[in-house]
């Protein structure tokens, strides 16, 4: 009899729901990705260091949540106002994600609002996706997003502001230092890049990254009406990406995101 079988055996002789994700986690865990990109990325040192510290034990963060590991999709929240960024999971597109582990932001630069042009140290606001995996970031690793995405563009056009003036170059990365990136510490910023790396390596094409100035929360919100109610444009701006944070909280699944030619979000 195969170690599998026995292992299988063992899983149904338990009977738990958290022996099956293991079971079925060990078997996923020993597949190469399809298109080699793991295999790629694991030839830099650096990214072999990560892997091997935190793989297992990132591992058993999902399996706690009875989630599988490697993920099937992992979605990415960063709150501003909060120096917070979560790490959610689901298995399927038929489950709600759950919060794996929130970390923090250890720096920020410029203050609430989206990312206009180049060199104003705005970190961006609005839905993004991670685009690049840098192995060899000054920055310990570094995950690039599509900063400036098609709503960015946009805008830019609508006010005379070409692609390149909008800038570009915006990570999460490690350390704590940022003109307009997410720094969450060399450790922190190893172990996002290990799970990310896990889930597209699974298949996950497309890791979202939703940045948002606060928590649209009741207190969160009248705080932004407050301090900013007289900016017309941040308050619209910021009323297209409530939307989609409150069909976030309200059903833990994330809305397909659509642009107007003016760069607004709908759903």
């Amino acid at each position: 009899m195969s170690k599998a079988a026995i292992l299988f055996r063992r899983v149904l002789w338990q009977g738990s729901v958290l022996a099956v994700l293991i079971f079925v986690s060990i078997q996923l865990h020993g597949q190469k990705g399809g298109d080699g990109f793991l295999e790629a990325q694991l030839k830099y040192p650096k990214v072999a260091a990560a892997w091997k510290k935190y793989n297992d034990s990132m591992g058993r963060e999902f399996y706690r949540k009875y989630l599988l590991y490697p993920p099937k999709e992992v979605y990415i929240r960063i709150f501003k106002a909060q120096n917070e960024l979560e790490l959610w999971a689901r298995n399927s597109e038929l489950n709600e994600f759950r919060l794996i582990k929130t970390y923090r932001i250890c720096a920020l630069s410029g203050i609430l609002g989206p990312k206009r042009f180049k060199g104003d140290r705005q970190v961006p606001e609005g839905f993004y996706f991670i685009e690049q995996f840098n192995p060899n970031s000054d920055y310990c690793l570094s995950l690039e997003l599509n900063y400036p995405n098609y709503a960015d563009k946009a805008v830019g056009t609508g006010t005379g502001i070409s692609a390149e003036g909008l800038g570009r170059d915006i990570f999460i990365h490690g350390g704590c230092v940022t003109v307009g990136c997410v720094p969450i510490t060399d450790e922190g910023i190893k172990q996002l890049y290990v799970v990310c790396l896990a889930a597209r390596s699974g298949g996950q094409e497309n890791i979202p990254v939703h940045i948002f100035p606060t928590r649209f929360t009741k207190n969160g919100w009248a705080f932004l009406r407050k301090e900013y109610g007289g900016d017309a444009e941040k308050m619209r701006f910021w009323t297209d990406l409530k939307e989609g944070y409150d069909y976030f909280e309200k059903y833990h699944v994330v809305m397909p995101v659509m642009y107007t030619p003016a760069g607004r979000y709908v759903y």
